[in-house]
């Protein structure tokens, strides 16, 4: 399945003459069971675009072309065994538009506001799906961002929006996945993910206290050379996010390997290492992750 070029000019025709029939394909698809029958799932990131993510390797603008995006999207959704996707408005409303979205998981991203390379880079505010638009849009549940760094006060108000969204979810029963990461500044005051597993470990014990009720919260992690110890952080289930394709990707699916052992880690929430792989072979990439969220499927 690709998505033609023809098709991508109908899409945008249909931006400007019937822009309802966007949100009406996402709110009218069919819908499954979140978490499936055998409580793993297989989602692809496509959130990136919104927070100005769109450099990948040595190309600062790599991942910055829409049809292309959708194209590798509509392709890895095709894969068998791959769950669905989690995106911003704009991205899950052209896909569902694209029929690429029936009977999978959609997953909206919520506070977009920290922008990359911005002064406020950590001051997460809601700049994407709302709760209420999570579930007037037919959404099966919304994903906050949490960097914490120690020594940026504007954390504070980032955690307290994330517990808050995170309540506000659970009233509804839908999935708040909260992707918990660790951060530091460097000499200039920009903002580094700090790579330590002990780190890790301490923000993932954090997320998953947030809220009112943790019934519905999930957490994407990356994976770790220690994941026993992260995943033992806690008792909420787990996706294991990706990284920067690159510059190859073997050890990305080793650590992911060896996470899928924990039983906490139920699979895989990861965009750039399969949507651009480096030899441009999407179907494969995905396929790799499939078997390994689904061994012997």
């Amino acid at each position: 399945m690709t998505v033609t070029h023809e098709q991508y000019q109908a899409l945008l025709e249909a931006r400007v003459f019937e822009p309802a029939a966007l949100t009406q394909a996402l709110q009218n698809r069919a819908r499954r069971t979140p978490q499936g029958s055998d409580g793993r799932l297989l989602l692809l990131a496509a959130d990136h675009t919104a927070r100005g993510k769109i450099a990948l390797g040595d190309d600062p603008v790599a991942m910055a072309d829409r049809h292309t995006l959708l194209d590798h999207l509509v392709r890895a959704l095709a894969v068998p065994h791959v769950d669905g996707v989690l995106g911003s408005a704009d991205v899950l409303e052209e896909l569902a538009w694209l029929g690429a979205l029936d009977n999978k998981v959609a997953v909206g991203t919520m506070n977009r506001g920290g922008i990359i390379g911005a002064q406020w880079e950590l001051d997460d505010r809601v700049t994407s799906y709302d709760v209420d638009h999570i579930e007037s849009m037919g959404l099966d549940g919304g994903k906050t961002l949490l960097r914490i760094d120690h020594s940026d006060p504007a954390v504070a108000r980032t955690i307290e929006s994330v517990a808050s969204i995170t309540t506000a979810l659970a009233d509804r029963s839908l999935l708040s996945m909260i992707e918990p990461l660790p951060y530091t500044k460097d000499p200039h005051g920009g903002a580094v993910l700090d790579t330590s597993a002990d780190a890790l470990i301490k923000v993932v014990a954090i997320a998953s206290g947030l809220g009112s009720s943790s019934a519905f919260t999930w957490l994407k992690v990356p994976a770790s050379d220690r994941m026993a110890e992260v995943a033992g952080a806690t008792s909420l289930p787990i996706l294991m996010l990706g990284g920067d394709p690159s510059k190859g990707v073997d050890a990305i699916f080793d650590r992911w390997e060896a996470g899928m052992r924990e039983p906490n880690v139920r699979g895989l929430l990861a965009g750039r290492t399969l949507l651009y792989p480096a030899d441009g072979d999407v179907e494969s990439a995905t396929r790799r992750a499939a078997d390994l969220v689904r061994p012997a499927q």
